[in-house]
């Protein structure tokens, strides 16, 4: 019997690697219904997401009624400063947007982990600007001891369909095997780059899948299948990172997902909007209880800073790590720092809002702000996102239980 017992743990040990050996190599990973560092104390995350950097959202723009995704930006930037300017614009605001200094002030006043919304886009064999970008912020967060989650935000073909995936309109991704296979190799691109680097925690997998309308929810039976497949990718080449899996109807359903399939996997949910109750998050508590893992609140916020206080206090009554959506936004008290908005950018956005096709090209030109102006408007742009420019926002620094800064 003592054999059998032997036997059966070494069988187990090759069918799944040992905690201890992800703790030996000095990697974050989970332990039961928590997230233990290397030494095996357990981690409590407590993050912001660097939204609006490598996957830009019209709304922190205050284009409200106007360009919301990546792409809609790009078109309205290239009609007003033509595309050459324009992508040197984006790229300059890309080098500018998160910095040392940023990383430096998030660890000061309190926060252990950041996570970073990527566009595939940046990680293909043909771009590599998005790698030479993580670098750096890794880097910089090993130095202020923040650690790093990698989020796909934006996945080939799009995961929703919406603004927030860069996506064309409809979530592709569900009907495509050539881009659900480009979604797998671009995760083993990433997870081989980033295999040894135990600054880095984790990697969520898809930002929000399938929206909850209801002409799409047919697809929910498709997204297990798929993180299957980015995991068993991901394990060719990196055996130590957590995997974060994240629910159907913008990682609210978790009634998609069976048994976890990895041992090292902690399921994400998001919520916004809602009374901060218990019975706003007891759905996923039932999952945490029925399968013994670990579960992170991925993104919330949003919201003044009552909510976001009450809901944060919930969250670790019940032992739930966070990561509060965004770091930085123009021209708002919902997010650690904000930035001014730029000279003349009412006219820019009057101009984003009034925009009509090129049939009427006529009144489209005669309605553009004048040129010196644009210009103004992004050089300010690119001014006032600096961190030395921007302005904390102490009353949600404070309901977040963190330091506020004088």
């Amino acid at each position: 019997m003592k054999l059998f017992r032997i036997s059966l743990l070494a069988a187990l040990c090759v069918l799944s690697p040992s905690l201890s050996a992800h703790a030996a190599n000095g990697f974050v990973h989970t332990e039961g219904t928590h997230l233990v560092d290397a030494q095996g104390h357990t981690l409590h995350l407590r993050g912001t997401s660097l939204g609006n950097w490598l996957v830009r959202e019209g709304y922190m723009f205050h284009f409200d009624k106007g360009p919301q995704s990546s792409r809609e930006i790009d078109d309205l930037t290239n009609e007003l400063m033509r595309p050459e300017a324009s992508e040197n614009l984006w790229r300059e605001y890309r080098d500018r947007y998160i910095t040392r200094a940023d990383i430096q002030f998030l660890a000061k006043v309190g926060y252990n982990s950041i996570r970073i919304p990527i566009d595939y886009r940046f990680f293909t064999p043909e771009n590599s600007e998005g790698f030479t970008l993580l670098d750096r912020v890794t880097g910089w967060s090993k130095e202020s001891g923040l650690y790093v989650i990698i989020d796909m935000h934006a996945a080939p073909c799009g995961q929703t369909g919406t603004n927030i995936d860069n996506s064309s309109g409809y979530p592709w991704l569900w009907e495509s095997s050539e881009c659900q296979q480009q979604t797998v190799d671009i995760w083993k691109r990433i997870a081989e780059h980033y295999h040894d680097s135990p600054i880095v925690l984790g990697y969520d997998l898809l930002n929000e899948p399938i929206p909850h309308f209801p002409s799409l929810q047919m697809y929910n039976s498709r997204l297990e299948p798929l993180y299957r497949r980015i995991v068993a990718g991901i394990r060719e080449v990196d055996t130590h990172h957590v995997v974060i899996l994240g629910g159907s109807q913008w990682d609210t359903n978790f009634s998609v997902f069976g048994p976890p399939f990895d041992s090292n996997a902690v399921y994400t949910f998001h919520k916004y909007w809602m009374p901060p109750e218990q019975a706003a998050i007891q759905p996923y508590i039932d999952f945490r209880d029925k399968y013994h893992v670990p579960l992170w609140l991925g993104e919330s916020g949003e919201n003044n800073d009552a909510w976001v206080a009450q809901f944060r206090q919930l969250l670790e009554k019940n032992q739930i790590d966070w990561c509060f959506w965004p770091y930085k936004k123009m021209d708002s008290a919902s997010s650690p720092v904000t930035f001014r908005r730029p000279r003349y950018w009412d006219e820019i956005v009057a101009f984003a809002q009034a925009r009509a096709g090129l049939g009427d090209a006529e009144k489209q030109i005669a309605r553009r702000p004048p040129m010196d102006h644009i210009r103004a408007a992004f050089d300010d742009l690119l001014e006032n996102i600096r961190f030395e420019n921007c302005t904390s926002n102490n009353g949600y620094l404070k309901a977040l239980g963190l330091a506020p800064t004088t």
